[in-house]
């Protein structure tokens, strides 16, 4: 049974950019407490708990079933729901919320999980995109209190490509004439309407647009009616334009060896203990298969399933039920394997 999002308090807690003055986590639980078997799973990029952004994986019969584990979803700092710079009051609001790491995130998390819940271990972390870096943070920050991690159209580090992509959305929205520098009185449309377009594009990929999958078997009867709807008016209904800011620049500065390894790269992935399960989509444009090759000939222990899938990055969300399908499937699997 899913609990309401919950609200861990903090109180003082330093992060990588200064100190968050009451640190908030936001979280839901599913199943019961008392199930040793627990299981994370934190969100991603445009991903709340309050959109049902991780219902797509948790629930009876689907990958991380209630009744046999106990399942956490965590909201990132910076997603609007755990602290942001959209809720949190001066002088650490807006623009001037400091910059938050993975590893401040899942210091956040650990804290939850042993403080409130008196977890001891995590069997499993499981995470999409930004969910699937903290999947692969979390084995790093916790050696020995982590089991296994999946992390899905993800890698353990945010690729010079994948951070380039990046500076195209954010540079719309720091160039719109009405973000004003992240002070802005009222919704910067202009701002958050165009890092929706210029963003668009990168989720999918080129065959999918060629099959005119974005005309969702007629729900929109043109290109710029899916972008507007879709791209544009998922953030503009949800979304704050600082906190989208501010959680991509989490998302473009990750990587495991800063955590502990001094930048060495192949020595923190080849340090990690916990079993792993790697699922990268086959076109998925920023988090491309052949990085998640290279990363799982460094791990001592990981299985790597290419999801194939037209569907580009959010083949590993919930977009198309055959791809959660697929991914359900090899969840399970890997989950009762000894």
């Amino acid at each position: 049974m899913q609990t309401p999002t919950q609200y861990y308090h903090h109180g003082r807690f330093k992060v990588a950019g200064g100190v968050l003055p009451d640190a908030v986590t936001a979280y839901r639980t599913y199943g019961d407490p008392n199930n040793d078997k627990v299981i994370v799973f934190p969100t991603c990029y445009g991903a709340k708990l309050a959109l049902g952004s991780q219902d797509y994986l948790v629930g009876e019969g689907k990958a991380l079933d209630p009744s046999k584990y106990f399942v956490v979803t965590f909201a990132l700092f910076c997603n609007g729901e755990s602290s942001s710079p959209s809720n949190t009051p001066a002088p650490y609001g807006g623009p001037y919320f400091p910059f938050v790491s993975y590893e401040d995130n899942i210091r956040a998390q650990h804290a939850v999980l042993t403080k409130h819940f008196g977890v001891r271990k995590v069997f499993c972390v499981v995470g999409f995109s930004m969910g699937g870096q903290q999947a692969y943070h979390w084995p790093v920050v916790f050696p020995d209190f982590v089991e296994r991690f999946v992390s899905i159209c993800s890698s353990a580090r945010t690729s010079p490509h994948n951070q380039c992509f990046l500076e195209g959305p954010k540079a719309a929205m720091l160039a719109s004439k009405d973000f004003a520098d992240g002070h802005y009185q009222s919704t910067p449309q202009h701002g958050i309407r165009a890092f929706g377009r210029v963003y668009s594009a990168w989720a999918y990929g080129q065959t999918w647009f060629r099959e005119y999958k974005h005309l969702m078997d007629g729900e929109y009867p043109d290109l710029n009616s899916f972008i507007r709807e879709r791209w544009e008016g998922g953030y503009v209904n949800n979304w704050d334009a600082n906190d989208m800011i501010a959680l991509l620049n989490t998302w473009q500065k990750g990587d495991i060896s800063i955590v502990r390894d001094g930048g060495d790269y192949e020595k923190a992935l080849k340090s990690i203990k916990a079993k792993g399960l790697i699922m990268p989509s086959k076109t998925d444009l920023y988090f491309p298969p052949e990085d998640s090759e290279t990363e799982v000939s460094h791990l001592r222990d990981a299985k790597l399933h290419v999801i194939p899938s037209i569907w580009g990055h959010v083949a590993g969300g919930s977009a198309n039920p055959p791809d959660v399908a697929f991914i359900t499937e090899k969840i399970v699997e890997f989950l009762q394997t000894p």
